[in-house]
């Protein structure tokens, strides 16, 4: 069964001070199939914590009993509670190691009450760190200072602007230029650790660069409805690797079937907490504009970018770059045999990594070592004509130059240099 994923967060002005304790709490509840749940609320003269807790209850309260649900939350407070301390309390008659109960004892019991029979994972996100979700919940807390709402957005509408009474969420995700040392390349369950790595264009004006580059997604037809869930790309400059490397997982905010999965092995609950293609579309455009981008069946990957830039509201994208397709490439150098990607690398002895699942990154690196090994004959051939040219010219000239012998005059000024250079060092 498909997991629920809620982020929650608490905001207090003043934290328990009397006359400035107004306080307020929300939850940001993601469906597997792209809904959106958004609850804010306040109360008045409180604190942080209970302002916290508050948010978890609201978004156990507010979820089906019968389905997982994760729930992110950037209180340490709260997820050690409920993970570490709560059998502990419960055990001992609801009281602490100390023989006190724990503060806000009336919530952990309500709270309690409400996870009985449910299958809750409690996770914690570091707060303020550029991740949607938690930022979703901490701007729902604040508006819960002044203001309760509750607003449910079906997934077929997410094209449509939100109300003002709520916070719009576009382009809040945290870019990095390097992936999280932590992230363990799992794509079949939820994982935050994966950082969305989209570095600057740094080498955009250089002659010669190349971005080596792959595309999955939900489906085949960019037309149909289908979406972008991951880009990978590798960059060259004079065919040479520069380090650089561009890696991002998308929300389509639709499911895939499991047949898709089963290609790419990117789960539903995995995308669930990534940006969506309008988050990223103009750092993808700043970082491929002017680049000759190289794809395996380029057509296939140019379609759907092409379709999620118009989306995003950049039209001319596919006038911003060079494409060379080496699928079309290895058709010409082999003719009449299998040019897949996998077939490519059993042919050229390159690119030997373990293909279980196809993942955009991973292909766009396999395919940077098969396409420099297809066009390597080329310059191998020109530098051979270069060669042969050159002798060629040679021997015309020295052959020519035969005829000049009785035309050289002897040098006086060199023999009486070399004479004196004998003397000096060879003592002769």
């Amino acid at each position: 069964m498909t997991t629920i994923v809620a982020y929650t967060d608490g905001a207090c002005k003043g934290n328990g001070k009397d006359g400035a304790s107004q306080g307020g709490y929300g939850a940001h509840i993601r469906y597997p199939n792209g809904d959106i749940h958004n609850l804010w609320s306040g109360e008045k003269d409180t604190t942080n914590n209970r302002m916290e807790i508050l948010g978890a209850i609201l978004a156990v309260k507010n979820t089906p009993a019968n389905q997982p649900l994760t729930i992110f939350t950037d209180s340490g407070y709260v997820k050690n509670a409920m993970t570490k301390w709560l059998a502990g309390w419960k055990k001992n008659g609801w009281k602490k190691a100390d023989k006190n109960p724990p503060e806000n004892l009336d919530l952990w019991q309500t709270l309690d009450t409400l996870c009985q029979n449910r299958d809750i994972t409690w996770q914690w996100v570091k707060g303020h760190d550029g991740d949607l979700g938690n930022e979703t919940a901490d701007r729902l807390a604040n508006l819960g200072v002044s203001d309760t709402g509750d607003e449910f957005i079906k997934a077929d509408n997410f094209n449509d602007p939100p109300p003002p009474s709520v916070p719009s969420t576009p382009h809040q995700f945290a870019r990095h230029h390097q992936q999280n040392p932590d992230y363990d390349g799992d794509t079949s369950r939820l994982n935050p650790n994966f950082w969305a790595v989209i570095p600057d264009p740094i080498n955009r004006d250089k002659s010669e660069r190349q971005l080596i580059m792959d595309t999955e997604t939900t489906g085949l037809h960019a037309d149909k409805g289908d979406r972008i869930v991951e880009v990978g790309i590798i960059e060259m400059v004079g065919r040479k690797f520069t380090g650089v490397q561009l890696h991002v997982y998308l929300n389509p905010d639709k499911l895939m079937d499991d047949e898709v999965i089963k290609v790419h092995g990117i789960s539903n609950e995995f995308l669930s907490d990534k940006p969506r293609f309008s988050d990223v579309a103009k750092y993808l455009y700043e970082f491929m504009k002017g680049s000759e981008l190289i794809a395996h069946n380029a057509t296939f990957d140019m379609n759907f970018l092409q379709m999620e830039f118009q989306k995003a509201g950049f039209d001319d994208f596919l006038q911003t770059v060079d494409v060379t397709d080496s699928l079309v490439l290895a058709r010409k150098l082999y003719p009449g045999q299998k040019n897949s990607l996998d077939a490519l690398v059993r042919r050229l002895d390159v690119g030997k990594r373990d293909r279980t699942f196809h993942g955009a990154l991973l292909d766009s690196e396999i395919l940077a070592e098969v396409y420099l090994a297809m066009t390597s004959g080329q310059i191998a051939l020109a530098i051979e004509d270069d060669s042969q040219e050159t002798q060629e010219t040679q021997a015309v000239h020295f052959s020519d130059l035969s005829k000049y012998a009785s035309m050289l005059v002897q040098s006086q000024s060199d023999d009486n240099a070399d004479l004196a250079w004998r003397q000096t060092v060879l003592k002769a």
